[in-house]
Formats: C-alpha cells, structure tokens, sequence
C-alpha cells in the first residue's frame, strides 16, 4: 500500500520459483498482513505492546512535520518540504517504499487522464464480473459493504461529473510530469527513466472502435498518440501473437527502472537534506489548532506542529478520528515479477481488454493489474496472479513464465478517480493527501508539491477545489 501505517502488500514465489534476492523481496506477513484475519481499525495499527520508555519528542520536544506513510507520497512530500527547510519526520510500521509503492507497474501515466467511471469501463462491466478471476472482482460476501461506494462510482460516470473529473485529472497530469523531471534531476534519479512509450492492444477491430471516444478525449488535452498496424505493431512489439490486430502507441509514456529502487533513491535524496525516519505503528491522530498528536500502537506519544495524512488504503481510517468521513475502497491488485530473460518485451504493453499490463523493469519483467474491490482483511487470491500469468503467455507465444514471484498490493480507491488532497474538516495544520489508486507513483511528485505548498500556506498551481477531502 501507498504508505501503510500497519499492514502490508504480499508477496511469495510461484512453486517453479525461488526466494527472490534480499534486496528486492517484499517484507514477511506478520499478524496483521494479509491472510491474517483482522479487522479494518485495526488495520492501522492497534496493539497489546507494552509500554516502553518515553521517546524524546514524547516528552515535549516536537517535530516540525510529521508524514504517516512511507510509501512514494509520503516520500515524495518529505523531499519537498526538506528543501524547503522544514524539519520533517515519516512514520511507517514497515519502512521506506516497502508496501504498495514497492510492487506497482512502474509507470508514469501521464496519459491516463480517463477517470475509471467511464462508458468504456461500464460497457465491460458484467462481463468481467461475471469471471471470478477476470480484470474487476468482487468477492460476493464483500458485495453488501461495497454498495455504498459503487453507487457512487456508478454517479461519478455521469457527463457533468466525468468531465469535471477528466479535466482535474488533466491538470493534475501536467503539473506531475513537471515536478517528476525536476524531482528526478534534484535527486540523481533521472538514470531510472525509461521514455519508451507504451502500446495499447486490440484483438478486434470493434475492440479498436470501441477504444476511440477515450482517445479523443486524451486529444483534447494534448495527449499525442497514434494508432498502429501490421508491419510498425510488429516493429513496436515482436513476437507478438497475431491474435492482436491493431495498438496505440502513446509516445510520451513514461516507466522507470523499478519502483522500489526510485523510491529508496529520492528518500535518500530527503535525508540528506535532514528528513528523518521512525518506524512505528499508529494508533491514532488528534489535532487542535497548536498541533497534532500521534498515538504509537506501544502507548507513546509524538508531537507535531503540521501532520501530513498519506498512508495509503488506510488513511481514511485515520482522517475518520479527525471528522472526515472519506468513502476511500481498496482496490487489490496483483502481479508476477519474471526474470529479466522471460521475454524481450520493448516497452509497456497495454491488454485493457483483460486489464493488465506487461512492464520491463531493470530488475525483472513485472506481469499485472486487475482489481479486486475486496477491503483490507480478505487474504490474497494468488489465482488471480495465474491467470494473468497465463494470457501473458498466450499473448506473447515464447514466454518463460516460470521462476516468478506473486505479489499482492492495496491501491487506495475514490469513486471519482481523484485524490483527496487538502485540509482535514477541523484542523488546518493537517494535510491528507491519499486516494491515487493506480496513479500513486504518476502523482506523487505533484502531490509532494500541493501538500508543501499547502503547509507553506502558498498558492497552488492548480485548483484543488475537484480533491478537497469535503467533496463528498
């Protein structure tokens, strides 16, 4: 997840596998990881721990910032307010991008403007519910706690409001892939991107057609892209099964080396301009108007003059205490990290048919997506993974899908599309800044920057009036 306070993504090797290497394997599930039956509130941390000794900031020293979430937002917001020279301190039970931002497809879609509630989604929506292990799932016994927020995913397809979301969602794009090519170069990281665009798939040409609406959408926001066939779709993928008879090449998509090593390479970056690290659990936040408190799961306190809210899929637990009742669902997506030698694949390749996606990383070739609208508790599905694995071995005829490790993440889901990014209903000092689903790693850069600047008490380049945490 995206910054958990407490729990975290999964991850095993298929049976034809092996332990992956210590640098890059997922942390081990512990009582509260997935598959370990536990409710919601206390998902974010609720302990029998023992009372230890008083931490130094528990007896009144403070800290400047506080972030609760050490997932890529959390990150990225620790960067930018580090170079503004405030003191700031991230709290995350498991460590620095070691959850959801760890495992993610890699990608910098800054094309991926259509809100999720669009027609073409809907159109596909009964035939992918009705296949357990097709691109949406919905466990049946979830079903009747998830009603609430479908309706609204449901109301959020409605023109006035699909547009509305499209084009925040636009201006939220621009000012990413602004502040991601300035992070990139202020923190060293820029050798980790990878400008090779990205390839859309289409079987039929009712496929093809049915895709065009969305793409005249992208235009309308400058988004270049072309659609391609024959002898350049096999120039752009070789190998490719002929089962796909025409793509779309977006030219200005972005992947980066591996998530996990971009994210440990600008938390660097932060703490070598002072941001500081604690790994703890949180219990529980409270605010007024000098500050805010967190309550560790072992009974101590830390004080801050601002708190900064990006913990992922479990932050509206968090926001609730502060009087935000945020509708945020969990979205569990799953996928197969292959070695590097499984397939040449060129760049990002797009099956949104089945919904996943294949991603060349540095470090292995990443297999996944889908969505599993199932909460925090249920345990992983890794059948889910499977299936993937296998129409990527159909779709690309040759691949070695074998020596893989499966890994599950929970991406933090808003009916809208967007995040929330603002301040909590009853204290200014507090700034959420959580709800991306799968555009964690593609807005952080720009959410690291709205949270400084929000904290700065400066103006913001965009209006952020379409990701207040009140809309709802």
């Amino acid at each position: 997840m995206r910054g958990s306070a407490d729990v975290q993504g999964n991850s095993r090797d298929t049976e034809e596998g092996r332990r992956p290497s210590s640098a890059l394997r997922a942390p081990q599930p512990f009582a509260g990881a997935p598959g370990v039956r536990r409710s919601e509130s206390q998902a974010v941390g609720f302990s029998t721990a023992s009372r230890t000794t008083p931490h130094p900031r528990e007896r009144g020293e403070g800290v400047d910032i506080a972030i609760v979430g050490g997932g890529i937002v959390g990150i990225c917001a620790a960067a930018m307010l580090a170079e503004a020279g405030r003191s700031v301190t991230v709290f995350d039970r498991t460590g620095i991008c070691e959850e959801t931002s760890s495992g993610n497809a890699a990608a910098f879609a800054f094309s991926d403007v259509l809100p999720l509630a669009h027609k073409g989604m809907m159109r596909h929506l009964p035939k992918w519910l009705a296949d357990p292990l097709g691109p949406l799932s919905i466990p049946p016994a979830y079903l009747p706690k998830l009603l609430p927020w479908l309706l609204r995913f449901w109301r959020a397809g409605a023109p006035e409001k699909y547009e509305a979301s499209l084009a925040a969602q636009a201006g939220m794009m621009k000012l990413a892939e602004a502040e991601w090519m300035g992070l990139l170069d202020r923190s060293g990281t820029r050798l980790m991107l990878r400008e090779d665009g990205s390839l859309e798939l289409y079987e039929s040409e009712a496929e093809f057609r049915a895709g065009l609406p969305g793409w005249a959408a992208r235009e309308r926001f400058g988004i270049g892209f072309r659609h391609v066939e024959g002898d350049e779709l096999a120039r752009l993928q070789p190998g490719l099964s002929p089962r796909f008879i025409k793509g779309t090449f977006v030219p200005g998509w972005k992947t980066v080396a591996d998530p996990k090593l971009l994210g440990k390479g600008v938390w660097a970056y932060a703490e070598r301009l002072g941001a500081r690290f604690e790994k703890a659990r949180i219990e529980r936040v409270a605010a007024n108007p000098d500050g805010a408190t967190l309550t560790l799961t072992d009974g101590t306190t830390r004080q801050a003059r601002h708190l900064v809210v990006a913990a992922g899929a479990w932050s509206h637990l968090l926001a609730k205490a502060l009087g935000d009742t945020i509708p945020l669902e969990t979205e569990r997506g799953y996928n197969t990290t292959l070695p590097k030698t499984a397939f040449d694949v060129q760049r990002m390749l797009i099956f949104s048919g089945h919904g996943f996606v294949i991603t060349p990383l540095e470090t292995g070739l990443r297999v996944g997506g889908a969505v599993e609208l199932g909460g925090l508790d249920r345990p992983p599905n890794f059948a889910r993974s499977k299936a993937m694995l296998e129409k990527a071995r159909q779709f690309l005829p040759g691949l070695d899908a074998s020596r893989g490790r499966e890994w599950m993440g929970y991406r933090p889901s808003l009916p809208d599309s967007l995040p929330v990014i603002g301040t909590a209903r009853t204290a200014s000092n507090v700034v959420y800044a959580f709800g991306h689903g799968h555009l964690g790693l593609t807005q952080a850069a720009a959410s690291g920057r709205l949270i400084r600047d929000l904290v700065l008490g400066q103006t913001s380049p965009i209006d952020l009036a379409p990701f207040s945490p009140q809309r709802f």
